[in-house]
Protein backbone atom coordinates (compact mmCIF):
# COMPACT_ATOMS: atom_id res chain seq x y z
CA UNK A 1 0.00 0.00 0.00
CA UNK A 2 1.38 3.42 -0.95
CA UNK A 3 2.02 6.09 1.62
CA UNK A 4 -0.83 8.22 0.20
CA UNK A 5 -3.36 5.40 0.43
CA UNK A 6 -2.18 4.53 3.91
CA UNK A 7 -2.65 8.16 4.86
CA UNK A 8 -6.25 8.03 3.66
CA UNK A 9 -7.04 4.78 5.48
CA UNK A 10 -8.29 5.53 9.01
CA UNK A 11 -6.18 3.94 11.73
CA UNK A 12 -7.47 3.72 15.25
CA UNK A 13 -8.55 7.35 15.34
CA UNK A 14 -9.38 10.14 12.93
CA UNK A 15 -8.71 13.81 13.58
CA UNK A 16 -11.95 14.83 11.90
CA UNK A 17 -14.84 15.08 14.34
CA UNK A 18 -18.44 14.08 13.49
CA UNK A 19 -19.45 17.75 13.58
CA UNK A 20 -16.74 18.58 11.05
CA UNK A 21 -17.93 15.78 8.78
CA UNK A 22 -21.50 17.10 8.98
CA UNK A 23 -20.32 20.65 8.27
CA UNK A 24 -18.43 19.47 5.20
CA UNK A 25 -21.49 17.54 3.96
CA UNK A 26 -23.69 20.61 4.49
CA UNK A 27 -21.24 22.72 2.48
CA UNK A 28 -21.48 20.23 -0.40
CA UNK A 29 -25.28 20.45 -0.18
CA UNK A 30 -25.14 24.22 -0.47
CA UNK A 31 -22.92 23.94 -3.53
CA UNK A 32 -25.35 21.48 -5.10
CA UNK A 33 -28.35 23.71 -4.30
CA UNK A 34 -26.57 26.66 -5.88
CA UNK A 35 -25.92 24.70 -9.06
CA UNK A 36 -22.14 24.60 -8.61
CA UNK A 37 -21.60 21.21 -10.25
CA UNK A 38 -18.54 19.01 -10.48
CA UNK A 39 -16.10 21.88 -10.89
CA UNK A 40 -17.32 23.61 -7.72
CA UNK A 41 -17.22 20.36 -5.70
CA UNK A 42 -13.62 19.72 -6.76
CA UNK A 43 -12.60 23.32 -6.02
CA UNK A 44 -14.10 23.17 -2.54
CA UNK A 45 -12.32 19.89 -1.71
CA UNK A 46 -9.00 21.26 -2.95
CA UNK A 47 -9.42 24.43 -0.90
CA UNK A 48 -10.46 22.69 2.32
CA UNK A 49 -7.74 20.01 2.29
CA UNK A 50 -4.99 21.94 0.56
CA UNK A 51 -4.68 19.26 -2.14
CA UNK A 52 -4.84 19.00 -5.91
CA UNK A 53 -7.96 17.35 -7.31
CA UNK A 54 -8.49 15.70 -10.68
CA UNK A 55 -11.89 14.41 -11.87
CA UNK A 56 -12.31 12.10 -14.87
CA UNK A 57 -15.36 10.30 -16.19
CA UNK A 58 -15.65 6.53 -16.63
CA UNK A 59 -14.13 6.83 -20.14
CA UNK A 60 -11.13 8.72 -18.72
CA UNK A 61 -12.17 12.02 -20.22
CA UNK A 62 -10.95 15.02 -18.25
CA UNK A 63 -13.76 16.85 -16.44
CA UNK A 64 -12.02 19.31 -14.14
CA UNK A 65 -8.89 20.03 -12.12
CA UNK A 66 -8.66 22.13 -8.95
CA UNK A 67 -5.88 23.23 -6.64
CA UNK A 68 -2.32 23.32 -7.93
CA UNK A 69 -3.08 22.34 -11.52
CA UNK A 70 0.59 22.16 -12.46
CA UNK A 71 1.18 19.29 -10.04
CA UNK A 72 -1.69 17.13 -11.39
CA UNK A 73 -1.10 14.44 -14.02
CA UNK A 74 -3.13 14.58 -17.21
CA UNK A 75 -4.88 11.35 -16.19
CA UNK A 76 -4.59 8.65 -13.51
CA UNK A 77 -5.51 5.87 -15.94
CA UNK A 78 -1.92 4.66 -16.28
CA UNK A 79 -1.26 5.13 -12.58
CA UNK A 80 -3.75 2.50 -11.38
CA UNK A 81 -3.23 -1.22 -11.07
CA UNK A 82 -6.79 -1.80 -12.24
CA UNK A 83 -8.73 0.72 -14.31
CA UNK A 84 -12.12 -0.98 -13.85
CA UNK A 85 -13.34 -0.72 -10.25
CA UNK A 86 -14.56 -3.88 -8.55
CA UNK A 87 -15.12 -2.09 -5.24
CA UNK A 88 -15.38 1.43 -3.89
CA UNK A 89 -12.02 1.32 -2.11
CA UNK A 90 -9.32 3.96 -2.47
CA UNK A 91 -6.70 3.01 -5.10
CA UNK A 92 -2.97 3.43 -4.80
CA UNK A 93 -1.11 5.21 -7.60
CA UNK A 94 1.91 3.63 -9.30
CA UNK A 95 5.22 5.06 -10.45
CA UNK A 96 5.90 6.77 -7.13
CA UNK A 97 3.15 9.36 -7.61
CA UNK A 98 2.04 10.81 -4.26
CA UNK A 99 -1.71 10.58 -4.35
CA UNK A 100 -4.71 8.28 -4.49
CA UNK A 101 -7.82 7.72 -6.59
CA UNK A 102 -11.36 6.89 -5.56
CA UNK A 103 -14.00 5.55 -7.98
CA UNK A 104 -17.12 7.72 -8.34
CA UNK A 105 -20.36 5.79 -7.94
CA UNK A 106 -24.05 6.68 -7.83
CA UNK A 107 -25.99 3.64 -6.76
CA UNK A 108 -24.42 0.72 -8.60
CA UNK A 109 -23.34 2.80 -11.60
CA UNK A 110 -19.70 3.80 -11.99
CA UNK A 111 -19.33 7.32 -13.36
CA UNK A 112 -15.65 8.16 -13.08
CA UNK A 113 -12.64 8.80 -10.83
CA UNK A 114 -11.75 11.35 -8.20
CA UNK A 115 -7.99 11.64 -7.67
CA UNK A 116 -6.22 13.66 -4.97
CA UNK A 117 -2.57 14.66 -4.71
CA UNK A 118 -0.59 16.39 -1.99
CA UNK A 119 1.54 15.94 1.11
CA UNK A 120 -1.28 16.99 3.44
CA UNK A 121 -3.29 13.75 3.09
CA UNK A 122 -4.16 12.10 6.41
CA UNK A 123 -6.84 9.87 7.96
CA UNK A 124 -8.99 12.99 8.40
CA UNK A 125 -8.89 13.48 4.60
CA UNK A 126 -10.86 10.31 3.91
CA UNK A 127 -14.39 11.44 4.92
CA UNK A 128 -14.42 14.69 2.89
CA UNK A 129 -12.93 12.92 -0.14
CA UNK A 130 -15.56 10.19 0.00
CA UNK A 131 -18.34 12.72 0.53
CA UNK A 132 -17.12 14.74 -2.44
CA UNK A 133 -16.96 11.63 -4.62
CA UNK A 134 -20.56 10.82 -3.65
CA UNK A 135 -21.73 14.37 -4.40
CA UNK A 136 -20.05 14.30 -7.81
CA UNK A 137 -21.62 10.88 -8.46
CA UNK A 138 -25.10 12.27 -7.80
CA UNK A 139 -24.35 15.22 -10.06
CA UNK A 140 -23.16 12.98 -12.89
CA UNK A 141 -26.17 10.69 -12.45
CA UNK A 142 -28.49 13.66 -12.89
CA UNK A 143 -26.84 14.47 -16.18
CA UNK A 144 -26.79 10.94 -17.49
CA UNK A 145 -30.16 11.29 -19.20
CA UNK A 146 -28.53 12.34 -22.46
CA UNK A 147 -27.77 15.64 -24.19
CA UNK A 148 -31.26 17.04 -23.67
CA UNK A 149 -31.13 16.36 -19.95
CA UNK A 150 -27.64 17.87 -19.63
CA UNK A 151 -28.72 20.98 -21.49
CA UNK A 152 -31.88 21.31 -19.42
CA UNK A 153 -29.79 21.18 -16.23
CA UNK A 154 -27.67 24.09 -17.45
CA UNK A 155 -30.61 26.32 -18.42
CA UNK A 156 -32.44 25.51 -15.19
CA UNK A 157 -29.42 26.51 -13.10
CA UNK A 158 -28.89 29.64 -15.17
CA UNK A 159 -32.42 30.92 -14.57
CA UNK A 160 -32.15 30.00 -10.88
CA UNK A 161 -29.09 32.26 -10.58
CA UNK A 162 -26.77 29.30 -10.01
CA UNK A 163 -23.85 30.79 -11.96
CA UNK A 164 -22.00 33.77 -10.52
CA UNK A 165 -19.05 33.60 -12.92
CA UNK A 166 -19.46 33.85 -16.70
CA UNK A 167 -16.36 31.73 -17.28
CA UNK A 168 -17.74 28.91 -15.12
CA UNK A 169 -21.09 29.15 -16.91
CA UNK A 170 -19.40 28.95 -20.30
CA UNK A 171 -17.32 25.97 -19.21
CA UNK A 172 -20.45 24.15 -18.04
CA UNK A 173 -22.27 25.02 -21.27
CA UNK A 174 -19.42 23.75 -23.42
CA UNK A 175 -19.34 20.49 -21.47
CA UNK A 176 -23.04 20.06 -22.26
CA UNK A 177 -22.71 20.88 -25.96
CA UNK A 178 -24.36 24.31 -25.71
CA UNK A 179 -23.14 27.18 -27.87
CA UNK A 180 -23.64 30.44 -25.95
CA UNK A 181 -24.02 33.97 -27.32
CA UNK A 182 -23.58 37.33 -25.61
CA UNK A 183 -27.21 38.37 -25.10
CA UNK A 184 -30.57 36.70 -24.52
CA UNK A 185 -34.26 37.48 -24.18
CA UNK A 186 -36.44 35.35 -21.90
CA UNK A 187 -40.03 34.58 -22.90
CA UNK A 188 -42.51 33.18 -20.37
CA UNK A 189 -45.52 31.23 -21.64
CA UNK A 190 -48.30 29.83 -19.52
CA UNK A 191 -50.99 27.44 -20.68
CA UNK A 192 -54.50 27.56 -19.28
CA UNK A 193 -55.00 23.83 -19.31
CA UNK A 194 -58.43 22.86 -20.67
CA UNK A 195 -58.22 19.25 -19.49
CA UNK A 196 -55.99 18.07 -16.64
CA UNK A 197 -55.78 14.63 -18.23
CA UNK A 198 -54.21 16.17 -21.34
CA UNK A 199 -52.16 18.84 -19.57
CA UNK A 200 -48.77 17.31 -20.39
CA UNK A 201 -49.70 16.92 -24.07
CA UNK A 202 -50.95 20.52 -24.32
CA UNK A 203 -47.81 21.90 -22.69
CA UNK A 204 -45.73 19.75 -25.03
CA UNK A 205 -47.61 21.15 -28.03
CA UNK A 206 -46.99 24.72 -26.86
CA UNK A 207 -43.29 23.95 -26.35
CA UNK A 208 -42.97 22.74 -29.93
CA UNK A 209 -44.95 25.71 -31.28
CA UNK A 210 -42.65 28.08 -29.41
CA UNK A 211 -39.48 26.38 -30.66
CA UNK A 212 -40.83 26.60 -34.21
CA UNK A 213 -41.69 30.29 -33.75
CA UNK A 214 -38.37 31.30 -32.21
CA UNK A 215 -36.02 29.59 -34.64
CA UNK A 216 -32.45 30.63 -33.93
CA UNK A 217 -28.94 29.79 -35.06
CA UNK A 218 -27.97 29.42 -31.39
CA UNK A 219 -29.25 27.03 -28.75
CA UNK A 220 -32.64 27.88 -27.21
CA UNK A 221 -33.05 26.88 -23.58
CA UNK A 222 -36.40 25.60 -22.31
CA UNK A 223 -37.22 25.38 -18.61
CA UNK A 224 -40.58 24.02 -17.51
CA UNK A 225 -42.07 25.13 -14.19
CA UNK A 226 -45.55 23.69 -13.61
CA UNK A 227 -47.70 25.04 -16.46
CA UNK A 228 -45.17 27.76 -17.33
CA UNK A 229 -42.47 27.49 -19.98
CA UNK A 230 -39.44 29.80 -19.83
CA UNK A 231 -37.54 30.07 -23.12
CA UNK A 232 -34.00 31.45 -23.18
CA UNK A 233 -33.62 32.83 -26.70
CA UNK A 234 -30.38 34.19 -28.28
CA UNK A 235 -30.77 37.88 -29.16
CA UNK A 236 -27.54 39.57 -30.15
CA UNK A 237 -29.05 42.38 -32.27
CA UNK A 238 -31.94 44.81 -31.89
CA UNK A 239 -33.67 43.15 -34.82
CA UNK A 240 -33.48 39.82 -32.97
CA UNK A 241 -35.30 41.35 -30.00
CA UNK A 242 -37.97 42.85 -32.28
CA UNK A 243 -38.47 39.51 -34.04
CA UNK A 244 -38.81 37.66 -30.73
CA UNK A 245 -41.43 40.12 -29.50
CA UNK A 246 -43.40 39.85 -32.72
CA UNK A 247 -43.26 36.05 -32.78
CA UNK A 248 -44.29 35.89 -29.12
CA UNK A 249 -47.30 38.17 -29.67
CA UNK A 250 -48.57 35.85 -32.42
CA UNK A 251 -48.32 32.64 -30.39
CA UNK A 252 -51.75 32.85 -28.68
CA UNK A 253 -53.46 32.98 -32.09
CA UNK A 254 -51.32 30.13 -33.38
CA UNK A 255 -52.21 28.05 -30.34
CA UNK A 256 -55.92 28.86 -30.71
CA UNK A 257 -55.91 27.77 -34.34
CA UNK A 258 -54.43 24.39 -33.44
CA UNK A 259 -56.43 23.88 -30.22
CA UNK A 260 -59.66 25.85 -30.03
CA UNK A 261 -59.89 25.59 -26.24
CA UNK A 262 -56.22 26.31 -25.58
CA UNK A 263 -55.50 29.74 -24.04
CA UNK A 264 -51.93 30.94 -23.94
CA UNK A 265 -50.62 33.97 -22.03
CA UNK A 266 -47.07 35.19 -21.86
CA UNK A 267 -44.48 37.87 -21.25
CA UNK A 268 -41.22 38.98 -22.82
CA UNK A 269 -38.28 40.22 -20.75
CA UNK A 270 -35.60 42.70 -21.72
CA UNK A 271 -32.44 41.86 -23.67
CA UNK A 272 -29.74 40.91 -21.13
CA UNK A 273 -26.30 39.37 -20.86
CA UNK A 274 -25.98 35.69 -19.93
CA UNK A 275 -25.65 36.06 -16.16
CA UNK A 276 -28.57 38.53 -16.05
CA UNK A 277 -30.94 35.92 -17.51
CA UNK A 278 -32.70 35.46 -14.11
CA UNK A 279 -33.68 39.14 -14.19
CA UNK A 280 -35.11 38.85 -17.72
CA UNK A 281 -37.00 35.71 -16.62
CA UNK A 282 -38.49 37.63 -13.70
CA UNK A 283 -39.48 40.45 -16.05
CA UNK A 284 -41.10 38.01 -18.47
CA UNK A 285 -43.07 36.35 -15.67
CA UNK A 286 -44.17 39.72 -14.26
CA UNK A 287 -45.18 40.93 -17.74
CA UNK A 288 -47.29 37.80 -18.14
CA UNK A 289 -49.04 38.40 -14.79
CA UNK A 290 -49.64 42.10 -15.52
CA UNK A 291 -50.91 41.42 -19.05
CA UNK A 292 -53.36 38.81 -17.83
CA UNK A 293 -54.71 41.10 -15.09
CA UNK A 294 -54.94 44.22 -17.26
CA UNK A 295 -55.78 42.81 -20.69
CA UNK A 296 -57.13 39.37 -19.81
CA UNK A 297 -55.96 35.90 -20.83
CA UNK A 298 -54.67 35.13 -24.29
CA UNK A 299 -52.08 37.93 -24.61
CA UNK A 300 -48.29 38.09 -24.64
CA UNK A 301 -46.94 41.39 -23.30
CA UNK A 302 -43.44 42.81 -23.48
CA UNK A 303 -42.04 44.15 -20.22
CA UNK A 304 -40.82 47.31 -21.96
CA UNK A 305 -44.34 48.11 -23.17
CA UNK A 306 -46.08 47.93 -19.79
CA UNK A 307 -45.06 51.36 -18.60
CA UNK A 308 -45.53 51.97 -14.89
CA UNK A 309 -47.23 48.64 -14.09
CA UNK A 310 -44.00 46.64 -13.48
CA UNK A 311 -42.91 49.31 -11.00
CA UNK A 312 -46.21 49.04 -9.14
CA UNK A 313 -46.04 45.25 -9.06
CA UNK A 314 -42.41 44.98 -8.05
CA UNK A 315 -42.32 47.77 -5.46
CA UNK A 316 -39.36 49.51 -7.06
CA UNK A 317 -36.65 51.60 -5.42
CA UNK A 318 -36.29 55.35 -5.84
CA UNK A 319 -33.52 54.81 -8.36
CA UNK A 320 -35.69 52.46 -10.41
CA UNK A 321 -38.48 55.06 -10.41
CA UNK A 322 -36.07 57.75 -11.64
CA UNK A 323 -34.75 55.44 -14.33
CA UNK A 324 -38.32 54.73 -15.45
CA UNK A 325 -39.14 58.44 -15.69
CA UNK A 326 -35.99 59.23 -17.63
CA UNK A 327 -36.54 56.27 -19.98
CA UNK A 328 -40.17 57.23 -20.63
CA UNK A 329 -39.51 60.94 -21.25
CA UNK A 330 -36.21 60.50 -23.12
CA UNK A 331 -37.77 60.39 -26.64
CA UNK A 332 -39.61 63.69 -26.06
CA UNK A 333 -36.54 65.38 -24.61
CA UNK A 334 -34.36 64.23 -27.48
CA UNK A 335 -36.88 65.57 -30.00
CA UNK A 336 -37.23 68.89 -28.14
CA UNK A 337 -33.47 69.34 -27.99
CA UNK A 338 -32.99 68.53 -31.67
CA UNK A 339 -35.88 70.61 -33.04
CA UNK A 340 -36.12 73.31 -30.36
CA UNK A 341 -39.74 72.40 -29.59
CA UNK A 342 -41.73 72.21 -26.33
CA UNK A 343 -43.41 68.84 -26.49
CA UNK A 344 -42.58 67.80 -22.91
CA UNK A 345 -43.80 71.14 -21.54
CA UNK A 346 -46.96 70.91 -23.63
CA UNK A 347 -47.73 67.41 -22.34
CA UNK A 348 -47.20 68.40 -18.70
CA UNK A 349 -49.38 71.49 -19.07
CA UNK A 350 -52.08 69.56 -20.95
CA UNK A 351 -52.39 67.16 -17.99
CA UNK A 352 -52.13 69.98 -15.43
CA UNK A 353 -55.15 71.86 -16.87
CA UNK A 354 -57.34 68.78 -16.97
CA UNK A 355 -56.70 67.96 -20.63
CA UNK A 356 -58.33 71.23 -21.73
CA UNK A 357 -56.76 72.13 -25.07
CA UNK A 358 -58.10 75.70 -25.08
CA UNK A 359 -56.65 76.49 -21.65
CA UNK A 360 -53.34 74.85 -22.54
CA UNK A 361 -53.11 76.90 -25.75
CA UNK A 362 -53.76 80.15 -23.84
CA UNK A 363 -51.05 79.41 -21.29
CA UNK A 364 -48.60 78.38 -24.03
CA UNK A 365 -49.54 81.44 -26.09
CA UNK A 366 -50.20 79.35 -29.20
CA UNK A 367 -53.25 78.45 -31.29
CA UNK A 368 -55.24 75.44 -30.07
CA UNK A 369 -54.53 73.69 -33.41
CA UNK A 370 -50.86 73.86 -32.46
CA UNK A 371 -51.61 72.04 -29.23
CA UNK A 372 -53.54 69.35 -31.13
CA UNK A 373 -50.59 68.97 -33.53
CA UNK A 374 -48.11 68.67 -30.66
CA UNK A 375 -50.23 66.04 -28.93
CA UNK A 376 -50.26 63.97 -32.14
CA UNK A 377 -46.48 64.33 -32.32
CA UNK A 378 -46.17 63.15 -28.71
CA UNK A 379 -48.23 60.04 -29.48
CA UNK A 380 -46.10 59.23 -32.51
CA UNK A 381 -42.80 59.75 -30.72
CA UNK A 382 -43.80 57.84 -27.56
CA UNK A 383 -45.75 55.20 -29.47
CA UNK A 384 -48.80 55.73 -27.29
CA UNK A 385 -52.40 56.95 -27.33
CA UNK A 386 -53.45 59.67 -24.94
CA UNK A 387 -57.01 58.36 -24.90
CA UNK A 388 -55.68 55.01 -23.65
CA UNK A 389 -55.86 55.05 -19.82
CA UNK A 390 -52.84 52.73 -19.47
CA UNK A 391 -50.61 54.89 -21.69
CA UNK A 392 -51.82 58.03 -19.95
CA UNK A 393 -51.06 56.55 -16.53
CA UNK A 394 -47.51 55.81 -17.66
CA UNK A 395 -46.92 59.36 -18.95
CA UNK A 396 -48.54 61.01 -15.94
CA UNK A 397 -46.48 58.90 -13.54
CA UNK A 398 -43.24 59.62 -15.40
CA UNK A 399 -43.91 63.38 -15.27
CA UNK A 400 -44.81 63.21 -11.58
CA UNK A 401 -41.66 61.26 -10.68
CA UNK A 402 -39.55 63.65 -12.73
CA UNK A 403 -41.07 66.68 -10.97
CA UNK A 404 -40.38 65.16 -7.56
CA UNK A 405 -36.76 64.27 -8.28
CA UNK A 406 -35.56 67.42 -10.07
Amino acid sequence: MSRAVAALTPAETSTMTPDEVVAFAEALSRIAAGGGGTKAFAAYLAQELGVTVLVEDAQWRHLTTAGSVASAPHSVRELLEESTPTSRAVRALRNGVAGAALPIFAGEAHFGWLAVFGPGLSPSSSPPIRLTASAIGVEMARERGGARSRKHTFWDRLLAGGYHDSIAAKDEATARGIALVGHYVIVALEVEVSDEANAAAEIGDVRQMALDAFRSEGDIGVVERAATLLLVIPAERSVDVANIRTAASLLPRTAARKHAKLKLSGGVGEQVTLLCAPRSAEQASNAMVIGRRILGSGNVCAYDDLGVYPLLLEGSSAQSLQNFAQRTLAPLRAYDEKHQTELERTLALYFAVGENVKTAAEQLCVHRHTVFYRLRQICDICRCKLENPHDQLTLRTALAIDALTK
